[in-house]
């Protein structure tokens, strides 16, 4: 909407502006944005009627396409495609946002590192994968020591491996060979087989 003022003082098109702005505020002035974003100072217009203003006198000296044109809640003359343009509007809003959603992704990875575990035997931070097993309920009862980083679980598993396969190819312990039975010469005779301690006597 565009107000050309003619055949008036300076002090009337200021009185009259002012009543604009006030009593049109609603209709012409942008909103904040609905985000939960800190800093945003974006401000948006898709509700907004932009209105400018100049006077029939300035046009005259200056031509239309000249910087003759206020717009309501700017005191700044500009160019027409200027007062209608909103650098501060959606254009702003996404960088605003993007700049924002990248410093809340950097804040995020940080605090996930400060809560990152270290291993007690190296110190090594643990990767994402040996976390991941470490806290997972499907995979935390098979993890072993979860205090251990995945270089020491490894070494570990090794170790276990290693002593399994030894346990496995070491020789059986020898047994003891039975101990002859006492024997009883006195009936026994040549070339008949031993009989045992328990035997009838003819």
């Amino acid at each position: 909407m565009a107000f050309v003022f003619a055949d008036t003082t300076d002090a009337k098109v200021a009185n009259t502006v002012k009543v604009l702005e006030e009593a049109g505020r609603r209709y012409w002035a942008p909103r904040r944005y609905d985000t939960y974003y800190r800093g945003i100072t974006a401000r948006d217009y898709g509700q907004a009627v932009p209105v400018v203003f100049t006077t029939l006198e300035r046009l005259q000296e200056h031509s239309a396409g000249a910087a003759v044109w206020c717009r309501l809640g700017s005191p700044d003359e500009q160019a027409l495609t200027a007062a209608l343009d909103n650098p501060d509007g959606e254009a702003l809003f996404r960088r605003q946002v993007a700049r924002a959603e990248a410093a809340e992704a950097q804040q995020r990875a940080a605090d996930r590192e400060a809560w990152r575990p270290v291993c007690k035997r190296c110190g090594q931070k643990f990767t994402d994968q040996r976390w991941q097993e470490t806290t997972a309920h499907s995979s935390a009862w098979k993890a072993g020591d979860v205090s251990v980083c995945g270089t020491c679980r490894a070494d570990d598993v090794a170790r276990q491996e290693a002593a399994r396969t030894e346990t496995a190819w070491a020789p059986a312990p020898a047994q003891p060979e039975p101990e002859p039975e006492p024997e009883d010469d006195r009936d026994q005779e040549p070339g008949k087989p031993r009989r045992g301690l328990l035997r009838w006597r003819t």
